[in-house]
């Protein structure tokens, strides 16, 4: 098969660390590899070398060859690459138009990729800007977008993180059917179950080095019967390169415990109360929430699900006033909190806080991420800054991200290490509700566990108000004391243990 990626002893070193150490790769047309590996293991910074993107002031060497048919990218934070004052439709639209021929053959190419990215309503979709969708819907957006560019290889770095199982299986399906085309797919992804399904050749990733190489079935072994696999741990001896199959199989690390002793119910901390909520788009108000209403007590856990798109993250910003557009009452410990962000008093923004799914856009780019962490203490708390940087390399280490990593700029973290810093920002406001958005889709199990335990003890001990918006089911079940399902933007059911399923589109 043809090569149209070769990579040999690539090495890229950042801040005197290097990042990804002599990493070699063949990827070739109707061929998926997927490189694998716990956060931080250099996947990512792999995958942008490919296009021949490297962090600021990186030291490289090396080669990276590609053929010129391009390289397409289907980032894990998709709103860093859509532009966020454009309409989908205009985006797409401008790329469409390279392919030539008149609006109508434009329209048609457009109507089709996202159809292809399995965005089954592209009418609605165009008609809003980047910030008006959900994660999982930006994602789609930009496979679209690479789709339109014909690139022969796709890198595809976590493209199920956020979707809800049904677009998740209708992604892998519509990735298989572009290998079969020709179309090279390097993926990058800790959702192993979808790596054995999809990939050719699995490329494990540790500190920078390539540790294990081949088949799927040699690699990851076969699927546990309950827990998710995890990836060997540090301690263990790392396989050697040159004898893949020699290697241990990943294991299932201990489930995490979760879901806290069981207690009674106090009143609501937080009541939503008949929230009707609208986008506004070029042809007016575009409802996405009707009539919605949910509680959480004190130390309880409301997990939110349903398919993308259905208005999770719409009824989350809302909570947090992030979201103005709304009728309706949002109400904290029995006092009506205002609809927007400047209307709230100081107290008010630190009791309700907000982790969003896209952790990359949520920092500043230019300054060390512990620092925005620790001046979140500063400015909701009046926090002395000597101690909130304390509190804040404390709260990093809890989740399982070194202070070191977290002492480096937004760009030399990885997205699952971002994550974690986003929730240690939130939580250094010392909040009474917090609003959590699919923060462990973007998590290897170890720190899937460490953050699910985390939130677990600080119910306990605390009485955090924790609504998790969120696709995994295991970590709604492990963490959820009840679930809201949501389709079309209403509550279609509530009850105290999670459905088997979420709901398919349409239904």
């Amino acid at each position: 098969m043809t090569v149209l990626v070769d990579v040999r002893d690539l090495r890229i070193e950042t801040g005197g660390r290097a990042v990804v150490d002599g990493v070699s790769l063949t990827v070739r047309a109707g061929r998926v590899t997927a490189l694998v590996g716990p956060s931080g293991s250099g996947k990512t910074t792999t995958g942008l070398a490919l296009l021949g993107e490297y962090p600021p002031g990186a030291r490289v060497t090396g080669t990276v060859r590609t053929l010129p048919n391009g390289v397409g990218y289907v980032p894990q934070h998709p709103a860093a690459v859509l532009h966020p004052a454009r309409r989908v439709g205009a985006l797409l639209r401008d790329v469409a138009a390279r392919g030539g021929g008149g609006r109508r053959a434009v329209r048609e190419r457009v109507h089709a990729a996202l159809l292809r990215a399995q965005l089954p309503d592209p009418a609605q979709v165009l008609r809003r800007f980047p910030h008006q969708l959900s994660g999982g819907q930006q994602q789609r957006v930009v496979l679209a977008q690479a789709l339109l560019f014909g690139a022969g290889v796709i890198v595809a770095d976590e493209p199920t993180t956020g979707q809800d199982p049904h677009t998740k299986r209708g992604v892998v399906r519509e990735l298989a059917a572009l290998a079969q085309q020709g179309v090279a797919i390097v993926l990058l992804s800790h959702d192993l179950d979808v790596v054995r399904e999809l990939a050719d050749e699995v490329v494990v990733l540790r500190a920078g080095r390539v540790v294990d190489r081949g088949p799927a079935d040699t690699v990851l072994g076969a699927p546990p019967a309950e827990a998710p696999p995890s990836l060997p741990s540090p301690q263990s001896p790392s396989p050697s390169p040159q004898s893949p199959s020699s290697a241990q199989p990943f294991t299932a690390p201990p489930r995490p415990s979760g879901r806290p002793s069981e207690r009674a119910a106090g009143p609501p901390r937080l009541e939503v109360r008949d929230l009707t909520a609208v986008h506004r788009t070029g042809r007016g108000a575009l409802p996405v929430l009707h009539g919605v209403g949910v509680s959480v007590s004190a130390g309880e856990c409301l997990a939110l699900i349903g398919r993308s798109g259905s208005g999770k993250t719409t009824l989350g910003r809302c909570v947090a006033g992030l979201h103005a557009g709304y009728r309706g009452g949002v109400v904290l410990d029995g006092v009506p909190l205002p609809p927007g962000l400047r209307s709230r008093s100081r107290a008010q923004l630190a009791s309700v806080q907000y982790v969003f799914q896209d952790a990359k856009a949520a920092f500043d780019e230019h300054r060390p991420v512990l620092g925005q962490i620790a001046r979140t203490a500063v400015r909701l708390r009046g926090a002395d800054r000597a101690d909130a940087l304390a509190q804040a390399r404390r709260t990093v280490e809890a989740l399982g991200l070194p202070a070191g990593s977290a002492g480096r700029r937004p760009g030399e973290l990885s997205g699952g290490e971002l994550q974690r810093a986003a929730l240690a920002r939130a939580l250094l406001a010392r909040p009474r509700v917090l609003v959590c958005d699919e923060i462990t889709s973007g998590l290897d199990p170890a720190a899937r566990g460490a953050v699910l335990d985390l939130l677990a003890g600080l119910r306990e001990r605390d009485g955090l108000a924790l609504v998790f918006i969120t696709h995994d089911l295991a970590a709604a079940d492990a963490l959820g004391d009840r679930t809201a399902v949501m389709d079309a933007g209403r509550v279609v059911r509530q009850g105290p243990a999670r459905p088997a399923a979420e709901p398919a589109p349409g239904r």
